[in-house]
């Protein structure tokens, strides 16, 4: 009853139009009723605009999984919540979570996150209210269902992501519900994927290919969106966590039905497969491709090695409605350009306060980028590998990359574009802050000194950068950090064109094999970060020359290539959950530099921040042990 009383209060407030409050004013006080809020068109359109509230949050990363829980960036455990950053996602990776108090609950709304059922229920009260607004015309009502079934997919599917088999809300409950109608169960995997699929399929053909109206509209879904969620949900459940996973082998509900499907299917792939190339027709369709940076009148001459960093770099901070890659984007923008940004002018360094530079890539992270001959640093037979972490001084065959002069590692020469534009280092040139030209020696560019009384080096024990390692692919060029910050904005993407080639290429790989068409997509991705080819590099380079030849060599080369071009977009923490990756990640300790000390042989030495805390229990959230007391037909996910 109790659970009961719950679901009838939560009803009742959204049913005098409460919930709607907390995003827009759209009621006079008193007048707080659903036929007020559908009364018209305008106001119909305000309680549309309450469906896309939580997409609004997504752009604070600090309460998205795939970005906090990806290993690929750490945050300062004495950093308590600065500026109002919530620090609860990046410390999952540290073991305190427990199934009373679940971090980054969505299921509840706690511990930093949002309750998307709440989310979904603003959903349904839109569906169930869509018919009322007497001056709203067909074609714009059908836009709009198609709209809202899209968010109310996608709530599910994030849930999904987070805790596999999940309750469907189709529609809300009614106030006389009984307690057994209101103690919701969870359905199975497929039962999950088969109606958020459905819903994607119903939104699809109604929604328009692209936004025409970007000052007004910029934000709301199109159909290439859609279709390529709909990839993603296909792929996710085709991958290992999903599909014929053993660990979950035995788990069922209170009725005995299995809730994990027990076997592989292999036409999961397929379709996961068909939808990612259906996806890439409709973006191609609407002239969406991979980003290349136009250098507007303030960047003078670029030599070619930069302009591919400035290629890669700027495929992420470009505003959206000047970038032809992206598909898909935050809004509003994101917000913590200022925590990936070391100090780099000696008035940054007396505003420290201002931005706290403290998003930090473990070594880890940066071992990740390839060779300049685009294979991996340990398999690349041409590229000392034991020796990497030997200093080196900065040469002028690598001045546009390195300090020249400047005491580093040897790891840091002959790396990849990527790695020099996704990530900043000591010693490392910093491309932009307001200087654009590369061969003004009277106003060189910036280089991170991140040593002794280097600008970026800890300035006390809150603003710093635990590892030496920055997410410079988080900053745009065009942002200035000196007396003040001036932030160049951008909204982060969800889904652009690279890593849905990359999608489609895994799941092609996973019905066939290694084939031309697998190559083909994978090889785009490469040649735009000025890579040659798999095939050509790793023959001529790899210490494993024939790696790409089968299934299980080429996924493991995809699984990289992924995690390498989307590195801090928050994609990696779900796709390395999805692969059942994640726990093999996490076995090592996360280390960065000896970052107090000032001489370079000294702070080149590995010193561990934590040792990750990841089990099998780990790649499912564990459901709040209230809720499982209120609603007993729940059960709790396996280990927890």
């Amino acid at each position: 009853m109790k659970k009961a009383l719950k679901y009838t209060c939560v009803i009742i407030l959204l049913l005098t139009g409460a919930s709607c409050k907390k995003y827009l004013d759209i009621t006079p006080d008193n007048l707080g009723t659903l036929d007020y809020a559908f009364r018209n068109r305008n106001e119909a359109e305000n309680y549309l605009y309450s469906c896309y509230a939580y997409l609004q949050r997504m752009a604070d990363v600090s309460s998205n999984p795939g970005f906090t829980t990806s290993s690929e960036l750490i945050y300062s455990n004495t950093l308590d919540n600065y500026q109002g950053f919530n620090r609860t996602g990046f410390n999952l990776l540290r073991g305190n979570q427990t199934a009373a108090n679940p971090g980054l609950n969505a299921w509840d709304g706690q511990e930093g996150s949002y309750s998307l059922f709440r989310s979904i229920r603003i959903c349904n009260i839109m569906l169930e209210n869509i018919d009322k607004p007497i001056d709203l015309s067909e074609t714009e009502k059908k836009r709009w269902i198609a709209e809202t079934k899209f968010l109310k997919a996608y709530y599910h599917y994030v849930l999904f992501k987070m805790y596999g088999p999940i309750p469907l809300i189709k529609t809300n409950l009614s106030i006389s519900s009984t307690t057994d109608e209101v103690r919701i169960k969870r359905a199975t995997v497929d039962e999950s994927v088969a109606y958020i699929v459905s819903l994607l399929d119903e939104a699809a053909p109604d929604l328009p290919p692209v936004i025409t109206s970007q000052a007004t509209e910029l934000g709301r879904v199109t159909s290439v969106i859609a279709l390529s969620v709909k990839a993603e949900v296909l792929t996710t459940a085709a991958s290992p966590l999903f599909n014929g996973n053993p660990d979950y082998a035995g788990f069922k509900d209170k009725d005995g039905v299995a809730l994990f499907p027990a076997a592989f299917d292999a036409q999961k792939w397929r379709r996961a497969a068909d939808a990612a190339k259906v996806a890439i027709t409709a973006a191609e369709a609407q002239g969406i491709k991979l980003y290349t940076f136009i250098a507007p009148a303030t960047v003078g001459k670029l030599s070619d090695s930069l302009k591919v960093t400035l290629d890669v770099q700027n495929a992420v901070t470009e505003r959206w409605e000047l970038n032809n890659e992206v598909i898909w984007a935050t809004n509003p923008e994101f917000a913590h350009q200022g925590f990936a940004t070391p100090r780099l002018t000696p008035k940054s360094a007396v505003n420290a306060f201002s931005n706290p530079s403290t998003f930090s890539a473990p070594i880890a992270t940066q071992e990740l980028f390839y060779t300049a001959n685009g294979v991996p640093i340990n398999e690349d037979k041409t590229w000392d590998y034991t020796g990497r972490n030997t200093i080196k001084t900065g040469d002028f065959a690598s001045r546009y990359y390195i300090k020249e002069g400047y005491e580093t590692i040897k790891g840091h020469f002959g790396r990849e574009a990527r790695f020099y534009a996704d990530i900043a280092f000591d010693g490392g040139i910093w491309f932009g802050n307001g200087r654009y030209n590369q061969d003004d020696n009277s106003n060189p560019l910036y280089h991170v000194s991140a040593r002794g009384n280097g600008l970026a080096a800890p300035s006390d024990n809150i603003r710093l950068n635990i590892t030496g390692y920055w997410p410079k692919k988080l900053v745009s060029y065009a942002s200035v950090y000196d007396d003040g910050f001036q932030q160049s904005q951008f909204r982060l993407p969800i889904i652009r064109l690279a890593g849905l080639y990359l999608l489609y290429a895994e799941a092609l790989n996973e019905v066939n094999g290694p084939t031309a068409e697998v190559f083909s997509y994978l090889d785009l991705v490469r040649k735009r970060a000025g890579l040659k080819g798999v095939q050509e590099s790793w023959a001529a380079f790899s210490r494993t020359p024939a790696k790409f030849n089968t299934k299980d060599g080429l996924r493991q080369i995809i699984h990289q290539e992924r995690r390498i071009e989307l590195c801090f977009e928050a994609q990696s923490g779900w796709d390395l959950r999805r692969w059942k990756e994640l726990q093999s990640v996490l076995t090592a300790p996360i280390q960065g530099w000896s970052i107090n000390n000032a001489d370079a042989v000294n702070y080149y030495r590995p010193v561990t921040q934590f040792i990750p805390v990841f089990g099998i229990k780990d790649y499912l959230w564990p459901i709040k042990s209230y809720d499982l007391i209120v609603n007993p037909n729940l059960v709790q996910n396996p280990l927890w």
